[in-house]
This record gives C-alpha cells, sequence and structure tokens, in this order.
C-alpha cells in the first residue's frame, strides 16, 4: 500500500534552532570569537532619538558577515537567504519567527549610518588583527575587491611566496 504523508496539526512545536545547526558550521566557529557588545554604544551618536525603533545594528552586523563569509553578494540575496536558512537565522538570534530586514532598508543603514561611523572598517580590521594573532592568515599575498587589474600571469616574471617582500610603509 502506497503511503502519504500528512501534515499533522499541531499547535505548539518544540523546536531549538541550535539543534539544527552543525557543530561544526562555519557560523558557530565565527560566532565562538564574535564580540558586538560595544556595537549599540559606538553607534549611538548616528541615530535619532525621536521615531520608531530601528533595524537591530547587531543584527545587521551579524547578516553583513554572513554576507561576506559565505559570499552573498547581493542585499536583496542575503535578506532571503536569512529568512531561509536555519543557521543563518541562529547566527542572526532570530529565531523562527523573527522578522528579517527588508533589503532596502538593510541597503540605506550599511550605504548611511554604518560608512559615516566607521564602525564596519573597525570591525573588519580587529578581525583580521585576531586572525593574525591566532596565525590563521599571514601576509603572503592580498586581494583587491572592486578593482579593476590588469592581468599579468607571466609565469618567467613572478616571484615566489618565500622571496616576496611588503614595500615599507604598506599597510
Amino acid at each position: 500500500m502506497m503511503g502519504c504523508q500528512a501534515a499533522p496539526a499541531q499547535l505548539f512545536y518544540d523546536f531549538c534552532l541550535a539543534d539544527h545547526v552543525p557543530a561544526d558550521h562555519l557560523l558557530r566557529g565565527i560566532d565562538r570569537h564574535l564580540e558586538l557588545d560595544s556595537v549599540r554604544a559606538q553607534l549611538k551618536p548616528f541615530y535619532s532619538t525621536t521615531g520608531r525603533p530601528s533595524i537591530d545594528p547587531e543584527l545587521m552586523m551579524r547578516m553583513l558577515i554572513i554576507g561576506y563569509s559565505m559570499g552573498i553578494r547581493s542585499e536583496r540575496r542575503l535578506c532571503e537567504e536569512v529568512h531561509l536558512n536555519l543557521a543563518y537565522r541562529w547566527f542572526c538570534r532570530l529565531g523562527l519567527d523573527g522578522k528579517v530586514p527588508d533589503h532596502s532598508s538593510f541597503s540605506k543603514n550599511r550605504h548611511g549610518r554604518f560608512r559615516q561611523s566607521d564602525i564596519l572598517r573597525h570591525m573588519f580590521e580587529t578581525v583580521v588583527e585576531r586572525c593574525l594573532a591566532q596565525g590563521l592568515v599571514g601576509a603572503e599575498g592580498f586581494a583587491v575587491d572592486a578593482s579593476l587589474i590588469a592581468a599579468d600571469a607571466n609565469k618567467q616574471r613572478s616571484v615566489p611566496g618565500a622571496e616576496w617582500e611588503a614595500k615599507e610603509g604598506a599597510g
């Protein structure tokens, strides 16, 4: 006899997001080392004292971290993914019924008060410093984001990583 799966009509569910995020998930590792306690205090001068409550800045920072670490380049797509993915919801502290910000509000905040405050630069510099201190990254190379660079893949002119030296004053 063929079975048929029927959705049970339950009023209450016992569901814990943390139980459904694997122990070795990248976001669990990031969450263990992430400290965003001072975000609200640093951003307070950039918010009005009147009007309706804004999107939580810590939520926005966590969403940006997901976007960067998971390679999600579109803010619209990032908001959709956070809405659908249980691990992303767990990392953002949203639970099952938490509201994900609209992509346009997310974008306005990121390009507005976050840029004015310089908090994103500070946060990512802190992350890089911690990675260097833990030996997770080194100064063997670098990446450039959103820049057009002429390709030069000539093997005869390349320099092995061990012989490469950073110029004085390079950041």
